[in-house]
């Protein structure tokens, strides 16, 4: 397994986020839970997030998010993920 920074670039539409937002937060909370998703939150600037997920490999990171209700209601227009080694400092459960 290894590190992944997945980095979504979410939609203008300000209120479409706010509706979903709780349901997108309880997925990424059941994520961590499971050890999957190490880290989560907004990015500032442009309206996004960046992640930190354990998987096999890019593709395997990015379906493991598929669930996040924020895919599923478009919300997210555009994501990406590559493979992140962590060099100086330590993030707990990698």
């Amino acid at each position: 397994m290894a590190l992944f920074a997945v980095q979504y670039t979410y939609t203008d539409d300000a209120d479409r986020v706010a509706i979903y937002r709780p349901e997108h937060r309880e997925h990424l909370d059941e994520l961590h839970r499971e050890g999957t998703l190490l880290l989560s939150g907004p990015l500032g600037g442009t309206p996004g997030g960046l992640l930190v997920v354990v998987a096999q490999s890019e593709e395997d990171a990015l379906a493991k998010l598929d669930g996040d209700p924020f895919k599923r209601e478009g919300v997210i227009i555009d994501r990406s993920a590559r493979e992140w080694t962590v060099v100086i400092g330590e993030i707990a459960g990698a």
